[in-house]
């Protein structure tokens, strides 16, 4: 925008004309009135004024020798610097189709000679005010631009923060249902395996005072197989500290996993994801100061492994159950308002119904994978049902969302998976969210094996390896026994 913007300087006019009366005449009648005039003889003098200064409107005539005017606005139009600079014509040329081809090569007006100098200076004018409103036009477009680029990035920012708070979750979730449970069994494992140290000493003193015991206890140190337990009991309790050992690497890399998201898509079974998201919330399922437990009914169809983005995809399974959640949290409060939040004995349970999540999954006809999660809490009104999806809406209390859960939802599954999500609702009625996702994206590596590196080791083969170290030690003192 190179353009004068201040009302009170003097405007550059550029006047091209091969007639060295007419420029005269022109340049006379516009300095007079206030213009500040520059003059060219061709068109080669023109273009080399406009990149020297740039005009603000150039008049420009049509036969000139070596490049006539068309050939001039052409240039003028192709340049970027001087693209948006107005062009009037004005020429002796007075036919229909002399004023469409100026026209179709850029010119913004047109005034036919011979000309009276009024009307050329009011066109001038005209154009001037034209540009300059072009031109604030042009600031206002750039200012909410970059007001709407700001907006995305704060809006990037918020959606990260989201994210990070569902992966808070997560974590939270797995130190409240593993860590505590985990460091107690490893904590008491060495005292354990101390005192079965101890037994194990007193049956040899026992041996060793008692060397002829009774029949009766030698058929049954026979029964138990007492030798055998002896040596198997430490390889028991080591296989027991390498299997705890193994349940904590599986929490760190679950919270290694939190931070870093798998990038790549990898065949899933959302059983398996939705039935860890529920372990990740039970602290939020079960009963608590203000109602009954939230009990969770599964209707599980035969769904096939799932190609899609693993990690977001929970990310949408943990927001829509904890709207859930709220939902059924804010509705009983909702019937019982006086209640006090620790007054649990005064709750009327027997009055409430039975809170509730279903979730429900199928494949449908389209060779699609339905989720549906419903719940029989608070409803969501219809006016408000065609902005679940907006970023920033939110029907939660000042506080408590950020409005954002659904929409990363959205994103989720409809821009990332090619797929839909879908909400029926009716106030105090409850909410159903229904996802469906191709179960196949298209353009998609084979090499899946690569994607799922990203834990060191995957969760199942963890178990699976802990299970089998559980019963090596005594596979082997078996085998030695025999």
């Amino acid at each position: 925008m190179h353009f004068n913007q201040t009302n009170h300087q003097k405007r550059n006019i550029l006047v091209v004309d091969d007639t060295p009366d007419n420029l005269r005449l022109l340049s006379a009648m516009l300095t007079a009135q206030g213009f500040e005039v520059r003059k060219a003889l061709n068109g080669k003098m023109a273009l080399t004024a406009c990149q020297m200064v740039l005009p603000d409107v150039i008049l420009l005539d049509i036969n000139m020798p070596d490049m006539d005017g068309y050939q001039v606005c052409q240039q003028l139009k192709a340049d970027e610097k001087t693209s948006e600079v107005p062009v009037i014509f004005i020429s002796a040329l007075d036919d229909v189709v002399d004023k469409v081809k100026a026209f179709d090569v850029g010119g913004v007006d047109y005034i036919a000679k011979p000309f009276h100098g009024a009307e050329v200076v009011l066109r001038i004018e005209n154009q001037i005010n034209l540009r300059l409103l072009q031109v604030k036009l042009q600031e206002k477009n750039f200012l909410l631009q970059q007001a709407l680029d700001n907006l995305k990035a704060s809006q990037v920012q918020q959606i990260q923060n989201e994210k990070m708070v569902a992966l808070g979750q997560l974590v939270a979730g797995l130190a409240h249902e593993i860590n505590n449970p985990i460091s107690f069994i490893y904590g008491n494992l060495q005292y354990a395996g101390q005192y079965v140290e101890d037994l194990v000493n007193m049956i040899e003193v026992y041996q060793q005072e008692y060397s002829k015991p009774t029949p009766k206890i030698q058929q049954t140190a026979k029964d138990l197989d007492l030798n055998f337990i002896i040596k198997d009991l430490q390889n028991l309790i080591g296989a027991m500290y390498r299997g705890s050992d193994r349940i904590r690497e599986i929490v760190l890399a679950l919270q290694h996993f939190s931070r870093h998201d798998e990038a790549e898509m990898k065949r899933v079974n959302i059983h398996e994801d939705i039935e860890n998201t529920l372990v990740m919330l039970q602290y939020r399922l079960r009963e608590a100061a203000d109602r009954p437990a939230i009990v969770v009914v599964k209707d599980y169809g035969n769904l096939p492994l799932v190609t899609c983005y693993a990690s977001e995809l929970n990310q949408v399974f943990m927001h829509l159950l904890n709207n859930a959640i709220d939902a059924i949290e804010e509705g009983v409060r909702n019937q019982f308002p006086e209640e006090g939040m620790g007054n649990q004995s005064s709750t009327p349970y027997s009055l409430l119904p039975t809170p509730q999540i279903r979730i429900h999954t199928e494949m449908t006809d389209l060779n699609l994978v339905k989720i549906a999660i419903a719940d029989n809490g608070l409803g969501i009104e219809e006016s408000l049902r065609s902005r679940l999806f907006d970023p920033f809406f939110t029907t939660k209390p000042v506080g408590k969302g950020s409005g954002l859960g659904l929409s990363i939802s959205y994103q989720i599954i409809v821009q990332k998976h090619r797929g839909n999500i879908s909400c029926t609702s009716s106030a105090g009625k409850g909410a159903e969210f229904v996802l469906e996702i191709p179960v196949e994206q298209p353009d998609i590596s084979s090499q899946f094996s690569k994607s799922e590196k990203g834990l060191g080791l995957g969760i199942r083969e963890m178990e699976s390896r802990e299970a089998g170290e559980a019963g090596e030690a005594g596979e082997a003192g078996k085998s030695n026994n025999s």
